[in-house]
């Protein structure tokens, strides 16, 4: 990595939808892997994919290979379970993000609660960092998980961005001016906390700015949208118009003095 990219906001591309398409009708076509390396191609930094209890997108296979066929860092988004850090200790992937699933729901809901799960958590973040790999906590915007997630030992934070992209659907505009006041006053805490700083969830073109520019941003992790957008518009040139945008933003004082001075 050049002394240049360690100071860009890195794209990871979430390649889980494509697994949810293939699995739809069973079979191996689209496969994941190969939208992974269109991803390299058009520009990703890394690679996410979750691997659900019920592995009902990408599977067990979808992992082995990642891990043995790709050039990008692989990020792998997880549950706090026996079995998923089993997994995990023995691919040793790159990143390892550690998020709340609910069997039930059809997305991710909101961020871990670290502070209530502390005692869960603990000892996975201690046996993957000593085996390695880069261990994410993702957490809502809110200072008293960031300050429980470095008490942990997580090497990084990734925001949840959910509510500041429902608010921006919804065209909430007070609502979406204080959940990006939410996103830039955590990422400012983790940040001085010597966390690095992530987010995900939702962000689309219309929403990464915002997020890209937040001070001490470093990756963003966004994958169903540009699956979706990439049936018009094909994969590799979402990912780069993706591209395009966050590096823009990174030049770009497109968050308020005001915004980025919040104190929490």
């Amino acid at each position: 990595m050049t002394d240049n990219a360690k100071f860009n906001v890195r794209l990871g591309v979430n390649i889980d939808h494509v697994a949810t398409i293939r699995n739809a009708r069973g079979g191996e076509h689209p496969d994941p892997v190969r939208a992974a390396v269109l991803a390299a191609e058009a520009g990703a930094d890394g690679i996410t994919a979750h691997l659900r209890e019920d592995r009902r997108h990408i599977s067990d296979a979808d992992i082995e290979r990642l891990s043995t066929e790709i050039n990008l860092p692989l990020n792998l988004e997880m549950a706090a379970t026996e079995e998923m850090l089993n997994i995990a200790l023995r691919h040793k992937p790159h990143a390892v993000c550690i998020v709340p699933e609910k069997r039930q729901e059809v997305t991710t809901e909101g961020g871990l609660d670290v502070a209530a799960e502390h005692k869960v958590l603990a000892p996975i973040v201690d046996k993957l960092a000593n085996a390695g790999c880069r261990v994410s906590l993702f957490i809502d915007p809110d200072p008293v998980q960031v300050a429980v997630s470095k008490a942990l030992g997580a090497a990084v934070v990734e925001l949840h961005t959910g509510s500041y992209c429902e608010a921006h659907t919804a065209g909430h505009e007070t609502k979406k001016v204080s959940e990006l006041e939410r996103l830039i006053a955590s990422a400012a805490m983790a940040h001085q906390a010597g966390l690095e700083v992530h987010a995900g969830h939702g962000l689309c073109f219309e929403t990464v700015q915002p997020v890209a520019a937040i001070e001490g941003m470093r990756e963003l992790n966004i994958g169903h949208f540009m699956i979706g957008e990439a049936i018009f518009e094909g994969l590799e040139n979402v990912i780069r118009k993706m591209r395009c945008l966050i590096d823009a933003a990174d030049r770009s004082p497109l968050v308020s003095p005001e915004l980025k001075s919040v104190e929490l």
